[in-house]
């Protein structure tokens, strides 16, 4: 029985400013549509631009979160759409996997709590939440409704090449993928460790988690100490090169253990081992115990054949490794405090490292004044001993003289001799590689695999764990030639962030061998081998090459059976001809030449945009899939990894019931305020905190530059252009170049900061500076609608056309509008004026009047920008005038000595003639101003001598 919720939608919170702008999108969304505005064809001798965002799992509607991915990559095709390049931004959607299945399972099986958590999250109907057992139902309801809600928000996406992951078409173009692969020896079948859930019997990725969490599958080695009877403690150890400095053993008292027959041997293992070993080999439990029953025995190191004393110790987490540890208070903060506390403290030194003595865990503890084992400064403390040791630690030359003390010679000596020469003073990590495959070859150690990020649950709900899978296919990553291909891919391309990409180049170098095919849920067919199924995070690496071609291969009713291996080799490696192929399949030469011109046209892909989380899978494995196939030429040319979004500074999440979908977002807010906050609020490689008074301040923002646009439409005069005309002009010009710069460097914040606040602020200050706007006026703003078209397309569409603006503003050229130096000087200058009156003393209360006695010899300024009095001289300036004009000049910013080298020429009288309104206004008194060298004007409080170039004399009357 389903609760009942009733879903009220989102009228309420809907105010008049977001109805205005979801009647504004709804408009443009028709006229996009009707005009068939992001459907682009390829033109031969024009430049593209194909950009493409990871496509969703609809498994759920998608969020704000999907929303930032997808508005960056729409930001940056209609960028490039006004740069002149023939731009495709196509969406398709990922039926492939476990999500979609997982959550009909939990509905089918009358799952109260799922149930109402799609209702309230997604407001999904009850009628509807019944037929979602079904897991096509299901991923076709929030395939329309995400759909929907990309539409609604204005993503400029070729809806003419969408497609699903269980398309017969795409099912064959994967399979030819997967034969490409295999045929280069890259798919292998065998033995290896892989995340698993147990309930389903089935390897697991990122995709298959809840949260998406990668289960990050590390290595313990198992060291074999042996008590008296035989029984076995294996020690989990990720340090097994500090063996032979161990002490002791610590086992927790109170926890579950086993006896069980593991590798040949009667082990010592937690209760909870022994069940995550036991899918890594044959584990047979013979009897449980408590923890206590092991504590106080003797077991023998056998690597040293020292007897060292097993202790308890409450703080051995049960859960990780075996349950058993070994103690090497030497180099181990937690171990030398616990056994400080007990009064047993026992050193063995091992590791030499720079800037540490013989004991470095003894020394941290005592600097960090660490009073006891239950200090939270030990984890600190622990990484410093640990990364300090791994990076820059040797291994001292008498460790070898610990080894094999309970060996009769010549064994003596003979492990003693292997030990100098490859353990002995060599760096740490080398050591740790010797003796982990020594322990193992020796049959004094084994191997144990865990999930190192635990815990991660299946989306079943399930704890995943470490499955050693025989017999099971997998991409072998770990081939060495396909990783330097990989990094050669990732030093050739952009990737914004920069600083993420030694992110890609760890990922390269630690990926090996991943499960590929499982034997349940949606997707293609393993080709080769019946029973097996594609996994998502598998068949998703180069289906951006698809995008190019599906709406040619409907366009000619090629049929799935035609997609032939012959078929796809031609189209997107160029094999054979047309008319072989096309003979061979049943299809016309013509056809496969236009299908094979539109993948030549479009490839290589431009841009990926998904997000950071994606890089340790994902976008990894991107590259990888790309070097092995295509060319060089067709490798892709860069990445965009953006960070998360956050909700009111939490993490979005269904327990926590802030999951904001994008639909009801649009709704709440409508588009552009919407799209305007997830590009203000943070730069791409930041997480963004997604807040609420923040989306309603961009939506009055966008009102402003509305009406704004209106007033110029409705007030406009034709007149000759003043200079606050042409200040105008020369600063919505720089300002364009500022946003052009930002948009390409993908700063997706700074061009929003550019186009929505910084533009409002000049057309701000220019109308409250002039009478009426000029005609010239309404030309800058409609190149201020161009800009800001990338960010906010609907509005800048609705600006455009009530400008007069011809067609879209979508697929207007990016404005070429010239910045005039002297015009820009003249508005500076004003400015620096003001500033200078305000800063008289007399300036106040009950001023009559300002007097300013203008020097117009301009040539002194720009004599002087060399620094060099005889050149300012030279220019005609009296000796005694000239260093005061040096000096002068010296105190102007950059910008100001940048702006005198362009001017060709500046007249101070014309400047303060056009903008004597804008500063009698911002100074509250009138102003009058002469020539300094003007006989015939007063010269009051004496300050025609006074006047300098760009900075004239002032006398301030009361």
């Amino acid at each position: 029985m389903y609760t009942r919720f009733k879903y009220t939608g989102h009228l309420e919170a809907m105010s008049e400013l977001a109805r205005f702008f979801l009647e504004l999108g709804e408009r443009w969304q028709r006229r996009w549509a009707e005009a068939r505005v992001f459907e682009p064809e390829p033109e031969v001798g024009r430049p593209k631009y194909f950009i493409t965002a990871a496509y969703p799992y609809p498994n759920g509607a998608i969020h704000i979160g999907h929303g930032r991915t997808y508005l960056i990559a729409d930001v940056l095709a209609r960028f490039y759409r006004h740069m002149g390049r023939i731009s495709l931004f196509p969406m398709g959607f990922h039926y492939t996997g476990t999500p979609i299945l997982t959550i009909a399972e939990a509905i089918a099986s009358g799952d109260a709590a799922v149930a109402e958590e799609y209702m309230t999250i997604y407001g999904v109907p009850e009628s509807e939440i019944k037929k979602m057992g079904n897991p096509l139902y299901l991923a076709r309801y929030f395939h329309e409704q995400s759909k929907r809600a990309m539409q609604r928000f204005g993503l400029g996406i070729d809806w003419s090449r969408e497609f699903t992951t269980i398309d017969p078409e795409y099912q064959r173009f994967i399979q030819w993928q997967f034969e490409k692969l295999r045929k280069k020896g890259l798919i292998v079948r065998g033995r290896h460790p892989v995340g698993w859930c147990p309930r389903h019997s089935m390897p697991v990725g990122a995709h298959d988690t809840k949260d998406d969490k990668e289960p990050d599958i590390g290595q313990w080695t198992l060291i074999y100490f042996a008590d008296g009877e035989g029984l076995v403690f294996p020690a989990a150890t990720l340090r097994p090169e500090t063996v032979p400095g161990v002490t002791n053993m610590w086992i927790n008292p109170e926890a579950e253990y086993v006896v069980a027959e593991y590798d040949g041997r009667r082990m010592v293992l937690s209760r909870d081992a022994a069940r995550r070993l036991s899918f890594q080999g044959g584990v047979k439990v013979l009897r449980e115990a408590k923890g206590r029953e092991f504590v106080g025995r003797a077991v023998q190191n056998p690597v040293t054949g020292e007897w060292v004393p097993v202790y308890e110790a409450r703080f051995v987490d049960p859960g990780v490794g075996t349950g058993v540890v070994m103690s090497v208070p030497a180099h181990a903060p937690y171990d030398y405090a616990a056994l400080r506390d007990m009064g047993a403290v026992r050193l063995i030194p091992l590791i030499r490292v720079e800037g540490y003595g013989d004991y470095p865990a003894k020394e941290v503890v005592e600097r960090m004044g660490i009073k006891s084992q239950t200090d939270p400064a030990l984890e600190e403390a622990t990484k410093e001993v640990y990364s300090a040791e791994y990076a820059r630690g040797y291994m001292r030359e008498d460790v070898a003289e610990l080894v094999g003390g309970h060996l009769p010679e010549p064994a003596r000596s003979m492990v003693r001799a292997v030990f100098k020469m490859y353990f002995a003073g060599r760096p740490v990590r080398e050591a740790r590689e010797f003796i982990s495959k020594w322990l193992v070859e020796s049959g004094l150690g084994g191997v144990m695999y865990d999930i190192m990020n635990k815990p991660v649950y299946c989306r079943c709900g399930t704890e995943i764990v470490v499955k050693v899978l025989e017999d099971q296919w997998f991409i072998n990553y770990g081939e060495s030639r396909w990783k330097e291909l990989a990094r050669e891919l990732v030093g050739a391309m952009s990737i914004i962030p920069p600083e993420a990409k030694p992110h890609f180049y760890a990922t390269i170098d630690w990926l090996d061998k991943r499960a590929c095919a499982r034997t349940r849920g949606l997707g293609t067919p393993l080709p080769w081998s019946g029973g097996w199924v594609i996994e998502s995070l598998s068949d998703s690496t180069i289906y951006m090459a698809y995008y190019t071609v599906i709406k040619k291969i409907r366009h000619f009713g090629l049929k799935p059976e035609q997609l032939t291996e012959e078929f796809w080799d031609y189209v997107f490696l160029g094999v054979g001809t047309a008319e072989e192929v096309a003979r061979r399949i049943g299809a016309s030469p013509e056809a496969l030449k236009a299908i094979r011109e539109e993948f030549e046209y479009w490839y290589p892909l431009d841009s990926r945009n998904s997000g950071k989380d994606l890089i340790p899978n994902h976008l990894t494995f991107f590259i990888f899939n790309h070097v092995a196939i295509f060319p060089r030429e067709k490798w892709p040319r860069q990445i965009v990894a953006n960070g998360w979004v956050l909700r009111e500074g939490e993490k979005m999440s269904k327990s926590k019931r802030n999951v904001l979908p994008l639909d009801r977002a649009v709704e709440m807010y409508g588009p552009d305020p919407l799209r305007a906050t997830l590009a203000i609020s943070a730069e791409v490689e930041q997480d963004l905190d997604f807040r609420d008074a923040e989306a309603r301040r961009n939506a009055q923002q966008l009102m402003s530059i509305y009406n704004l646009a209106q007033r110029l439409a409705q007030g406009a005069e034709d007149r000759r252009p003043n200079w606050l005309d042409m200040w105008l002009v020369s600063e919505v010009a720089l300002l364009l170049e500022r946003a052009r710069e930002a948009y390409e460097k993908v700063r997706v914040r700074q061009a929003a900061v550019e186009v929505l606040y910084n533009a409002k602020a000049v057309f701000d200050q220019y109308l409250a500076a002039v009478e009426k706007p000029s005609k010239l006026a309404v030309e800058a703003a409609r190149a201020w609608a161009v800009a800001m078209e990338p960010i906010v397309p609907h509005l800048a569409e609705e600006v455009w056309s009530v400008l007069g603006g011809e067609g879209f503003a979508a697929k207007a050229p990016w404005p070429r509008l010239k910045a005039e130096p002297a015009a820009l000087l003249a508005k500076r200058y004003v400015d620096m004026l003001v500033e200078d009156v305000k800063k008289i003393p007399a300036y106040g209360p009950g001023v009559k009047r300002v007097v300013v006695y203008v020097n117009s010899n301009f040539s002194w300024v720009k004599a002087a920008l060399g620094g060099d009095v005889k050149a300012v001289i030279n220019a005609g300036a009296p000796p005694q005038a000239a260093k005061r004009v040096v000096d002068l000049v010296k105190t102007l910013g950059d910008e100001v000595r940048s702006l005198v080298a362009s001017a060709e020429g500046f007249n101070e009288v014309e400047a303060l003639s056009s903008y004597r309104g804008y500063v009698e206004k911002a100074l509250g008194a009138p102003v009058e101003v002469y020539l300094a060298d003007d006989p015939e004007a007063p010269d009051l409080g004496g300050k025609k001598r006074a006047a300098l170039p760009l900075k004239p004399g002032i006398y301030i009357e009361k």
